[in-house]
């Protein structure tokens, strides 16, 4: 070692300098790429997305719950088909429906006045003030669809609300109260098992003597009484096919409009025994079968001659009936956003 560069001296200072130098170099040429990388992704990349559900909580995917979702009632209402009506009675049913309706008013108004005759004449039990409301359709035909009416009578203290409704083992639907009472009567031991509504009685019009029940072409027609075959198809332009049965106690059955007679004049028929089948023939409308009992001169009220019965939903039926209902009244809601019952209105005199 030469004696000039004593140890500590100024060479190992430099090097000293040279090597904290090279330290430095290498810490920044390892730490500058990375920072530089951490502002680049922090710029560029997209929003980071929202954080997820908790795994606690048991949530369907969007299209689950898509599909479990019910329409909308208004969509619903313009899916059925259905139309609604309101209205308060001034003067009559039908200058009610007409005012709310114009010229399509009367015929609805008979259809609608059809569901509530049993519990009322809507002729004269009808006040000043009582309100009602409706669904209906119209047919291309002009036939007239109602499966929900309501009518606050003021005279009855309460709310008349028939909801249609198919029972188990019947062939149609019928109309129904709210606690499962079926709105019309029923003939005991009638001559007809299926149809679809009685559309007229003795006490619709004064010119008609019968029961008019409407059911397809086609439907059996049956003998309520043993009885004896007295004649057919008399006075055809207006009775079309038809029977006169008379029953052993002396009563005349007369069966009007038939498709096709199965027994002829001189036949003994016995109660229950298939007669006919169900027509639209001589002067009539639509299908429909004319039930009509005389007793020498004297018409008499098939009502009164063989009594009536209401029937009732089996409990078991209770919940499919109250859905429908509900359905109902939701679509009735949304068309005339009406609160779930209709207003009451104070009693005054009658109208």
């Amino acid at each position: 070692m030469s004696p000039s560069a004593p140890v500590g001296g100024r060479p190992w200072l430099l090097y000293a300098l040279l090597g904290a130098s090279l330290a430095m170099n290498l810490v920044m040429a390892i730490r500058w790429p990375r920072a530089r990388l951490e502002v680049d992704a922090a710029v560029e990349a997209p929003p980071a997305p929202p954080a997820a559900t908790d795994p606690g909580v048991d949530e369907p995917p969007p299209e689950e719950v898509a599909a479990t979702v019910s329409p909308a009632p208004d969509a619903a209402l313009a899916a059925s088909g259905f139309r609604a009506v309101q209205g308060v009675v001034h003067e009559n049913l039908s200058r009610t429906f007409q005012e709310a309706l114009g010229d399509a008013g009367p015929a609805i108004s008979a259809v609608f006045s059809r569901l509530f005759v049993w519990d009322l004449d809507v002729r004269t039990d009808l006040m000043k003030g009582d309100t009602l409301a409706a669904l209906y359709a119209v047919s291309d035909s002009g036939e007239i669809d109602m499966p929900l009416a309501i009518l606050h009578s003021q005279k009855l203290g309460k709310d008349l609300k028939a909801c249609r409704f198919q029972a188990p083992g019947d062939a149609y639907a019928s109309w129904w109260y709210p606690d499962g009472t079926e709105v019309p009567f029923r003939l005991q031991d009638g001559p007809i098992d299926d149809y679809i509504q009685i559309t007229e009685t003795l006490v619709d019009r004064k010119r008609h003597k019968g029961w008019d029940f409407k059911t397809p072409v086609g439907t059996p027609v049956k003998t309520p009484r043993a009885g004896k075959v007295v004649r057919e198809n008399w006075s055809f332009r207006g009775n079309g096919n038809c029977l006169d049965i008379r029953f052993d106690d002396g009563t005349n059955a007369y069966f009007l409009h038939l498709s096709e007679n199965l027994v002829k004049p001189g036949d003994r028929v016995a109660a229950g025994q298939v007669v006919a089948k169900s027509g639209n023939t001589g002067r009539s409308t639509a299908p429909h079968l004319h039930y009509q009992l005389v007793r020498g001169e004297r018409v008499i009220d098939p009502g009164d001659y063989h009594g009536t019965l209401r029937r009732h939903l089996d409990p078991s039926t209770m919940p499919a009936f109250q859905a429908e209902t509900a359905r109902l009244d939701a679509l009735l809601e949304a068309a005339l956003a009406l609160p779930p019952a209709l207003p009451q209105t104070e009693t005054s005199a009658p109208g």
